[in-house]
């Protein structure tokens, strides 16, 4: 899956990793409708692409993304409802892309090199890991303007503690990457010129296993997350006991036995 478009690149790069590339610096990468399409597509092609298993999600220029395009979304207004059934459109289709990115079984790499606001923010939030450069900034700005970042702090509230998200969506400060970290917006901060290797590095480690295993945990993994403890721990040892049947499993419980590398063939 090699593709090009003026607003997003998608290119394999090695081992298995697909870059997907913001590419609309001019207008800081908004999320328009085009951009929220095109998003969509990609990831839904990438579910059952068998030569990806693992994807980057980075951005070209200063900004990472800037969220919703406001000048797309005040146009609206000038409809016989003010401006409601746009709102509600363009505000479900983000919260495709978004859901998308949590249940395509290939692990999502968020790779942030500048400013990630409001569904920019949402965007890395959503995203399973997320590298930022030292210089990379994040924040939730909507109070400002008298729009609370509502579905912004559906992915903030299920990736940081309660009063760190608050935080960002209640004063809709700057936070600079090392506090993003702090928070667990982040997984790790790095010299901008090493931004891409760490990336590469850490999709390159997850690429290596078994994308059967990978998809399995992950879909668990954000499955159990909504239930209650009892109700998680017997979903996720019905997971596991499917998971000790499957032959990857078999392979590399073996191998570890026999002192080996194991021989995947992701089933």
């Amino acid at each position: 899956m090699v593709n090009s478009m003026d607003f997003l690149k998608c290119e394999i790069v090695a081992g298995g990793v697909l870059l997907v590339t913001l590419n609309n610096p001019e207008r800081y990468n908004v999320l328009d409708e085009a951009m929220l399409s095109s998003l969509l597509k990609t990831f839904e092609q990438a579910e059952s692409d068998t030569d990806i298993r693992v994807i980057i999600l980075a951005a070209v220029g200063p900004v990472f993304c800037a969220g919703h395009d406001l000048k797309e979304m005040t146009a609206g207004r000038q409809n016989a409802d003010r401006g409601r059934a746009y709102f509600t459109k363009i505000l479900y289709h983000c919260s495709s892309v978004m859901q998308k990115i949590v249940t395509c079984p290939k692990p999502v790499i968020a790779e942030i090199d500048g400013l990630a606001t409001a569904a920019g923010c949402q965007l890395v939030a959503s995203c399973d890991l997320a590298v930022a450069s030292q210089t990379a900034l994040f924040c939730t700005p909507g109070v400002h303007i008298g729009l609370f970042c509502s579905t912004p702090m559906v992915a903030l509230s299920r990736n940081l503690a309660n009063k760190h998200a608050m935080e960002m969506l209640l004063t809709g400060d700057m936070v600079p990457a090392s506090r993003a970290a702090e928070m667990g917006l982040v997984n790790k901060v790095v010299p901008s010129a090493e931004l891409r290797a760490a990336s590469m590095a850490l999709a390159s480690k997850i690429a290596a296993k078994s994308s059967l295993t990978v998809a399995t945990g992950k879909r668990a993994f954000y499955q159990q997350k909504e239930m209650d403890l009892a109700v998680a721990y017997n979903y996720a040892s019905e997971i596991m006991v499917e998971n000790m049947l499957a032959r990857d499993a078999e392979e590399g419980i073996a191998a570890f036995i026999e002192k080996r590398e194991p021989g995947w063939r992701d089933e």
